[in-house]
């Protein structure tokens, strides 16, 4: 089914193999001690509203870093520090409804909310009295009839226990909106997540929390996570159809990959990486067969042979042929001696037969660094997909897609009145005549790190497709036909709007 939808998207168009060229951009590392061996997200967003995407880049011990977008048809970012330190992610979310985008930064301390101006200035907050913790993922969403946001805070090792740190991970919080404020519920047990994300996976209206979680620190009795966000959360278990997986596990990404209206999960580890197809109506994951070439467990240049460690996970359409390709971060811990220390990042290309093939040293992007956090979002407007990894005691990279001959494409932002100005929850279908390719807009994912930029989709060889959403609290619209190679805003009850 798979290979046959694949051909049909491909046919007409001879795509060129996949390069990505560096670029030069203002110097940012993420540093610090063991508490920033994790950790070192990026985020995505566009935080003047001049239709280009700009970044903000954690710091650890150095301070954070806004990088605003510049570029005409090369890529130029000026670099802002943000004066706060101890950073370890950051996540941009339009939190007080005023349409400009905040920023929610994930700490070794307490966790900040800085709110945007419009201008790509940023200024803290005393929104949430956050506690002192180590703060590794993150995810929000707004729940039905609220009119501000529901924050999933990961807490990592209890940095306060004294027989830490193995075995003593922290609880997680959960910081639901009430009256004026936010009222705090503890989520227990506590796995030492590295990555958190509210996704309605059963397309029901409601979104659920998932953790990927680090065995490295809970060592026994731990496991991946579920919770199903009731007015009382509960995880969900066996008997609902969830399977165990225990994994070191770093970063999610999910994606329909082949058009059955369910969402792939990718989860990214040390060894080999997950990637699970949805099995039954329940929430139950299937690794998908080791053949898919989808593991990414080894190096593939360098010439380190153990295994491989890899942190945050995107899935883009770097080609635009209507295939979802997936980028990883991959480096070391720090010194872990039985992990490789010359650990590429990975470039996996779909393939029309539903398999990953390698492609991050033919295209340009298999840096040796420590890659941790990573952004995979158009930064020139051109249509193709660029590229930026925040790395650990290195230099931050960016590479700007350079790929030849390529497929048509389609860009969407979405926005709505308040609350929830973003549509966060919404889920995009675009039909291209023989599928329909769907995405649910989510703040979280990735490792500690995601993005707010334009929705992108690589169409092949279509001229025109049509366009639906299912906006949060709402019925499905009415399809829309529009061209390709375009960026359009859609708004409720509105024509799409091309920028």
């Amino acid at each position: 089914m798979r290979a046959n939808l694949a051909l049909i998207l491909s046919v007409g168009v001879a795509h060129a193999e996949p390069q990505f060229t560096p670029v030069a951009v203002p110097h940012h590392q993420y540093d610090g001690g063991w508490e920033h061996f994790v950790g070192g997200g990026l985020a995505a967003l566009d935080c003047n509203a001049d239709g280009r995407t700009d970044l903000v880049a954690a710091g650890g011990s150095n301070l954070a870093a806004v990088f605003v977008n510049e570029s005409d048809e090369a890529i130029r970012l000026r670099m802002k520090t943000l004066p706060v330190t101890g950073t370890t992610g950051v996540y941009a979310l339009d939190i007080d409804n005023d349409t400009h985008l905040d920023l929610v930064l994930l700490r070794v301390g307490p966790d900040q909310i800085w709110l945007g101006d419009g201008t790509c200035g940023f200024a803290p907050a005393e929104m949430i009295d956050f506690p002192d913790k180590w703060t590794t993922a993150f995810s929000a969403t707004w729940e039905q009839d609220q009119t501000r946001p529901t924050l999933a805070m990961g807490h990592y090792v209890d940095r306060f226990d004294p027989d830490g740190p193995f075995q003593a991970c922290d609880t997680n919080s959960l910081w639901r909106p009430e009256g004026d404020g936010w009222t705090h519920t503890i989520l227990e047990p506590g796995y030492c997540p590295l990555s958190a994300l509210f996704t309605d996976w059963a397309r029901s209206g409601q979104a659920d929390l998932r953790l990927s979680n680090d065995r490295h620190y809970y060592v026994s009795g731990g496991s991946e996570q579920l919770w199903q966000m009731g007015p009382e959360p509960r995880l969900y278990t066996e008997a609902d159809g969830w399977a165990t997986h225990l994994i070191w596990g770093m970063g999610i990404a999910t994606r329909d990959l082949d058009r059955d209206g369910r969402d792939e999960v990718f989860l990214s580890s040390m060894g080999d990486q997950r990637l699970q197809r949805p099995t039954g109506d329940g929430p139950g994951y299937a690794d998908v067969p080791f053949d898919v070439g989808s593991t990414a467990h080894r190096p593939y240049t360098g010439g380190d042979g153990r295994p491989s460690t890899g942190w945050h996970i995107a899935f883009g359409d770097v080609q635009n042929d209507g295939l979802d390709d997936a980028f990883i971060a991959k480096g070391n811990v720090q010194q872990m001696p039985g992990m490789a220390m010359e650990d590429p990042n990975n470039l996996l290309i779909a393939q029309p037969d539903g398999t990953f093939a390698e492609a991050g040293e033919t295209a340009g992007v298999a840096s040796l660094h420590r890659g941790r956090g990573a952004a995979l979002v158009d930064l020139n407007n051109d249509g193709l997909l660029d590229l930026a990894v925040v790395n650990r005691r290195a230099a931050m990279e960016v590479w700007q897609n350079t790929s030849g001959t390529t497929g048509n494409w389609l860009a969407l932002d979405l926005t709505q009145p308040a609350p929830n100005t973003r549509a966060i929850g919404a889920w995009i279908e675009v039909d291209d005549g023989t599928s329909v390719q769907s995405r649910e807009l989510v703040v979280g994912g990735g490792h500690a790190g995601g993005s707010d930029a334009p929705q992108h989709f690589g169409l092949g060889a279509a001229t025109s497709v049509r366009v639906r959403v299912k906006w949060p609290d709402a019925p499905l619209s009415d399809w829309v036909t529009v061209g390709t190679n375009a960026r359009y805003m859609l708004r409720p009850d509105a024509a799409p709007a091309a920028y």
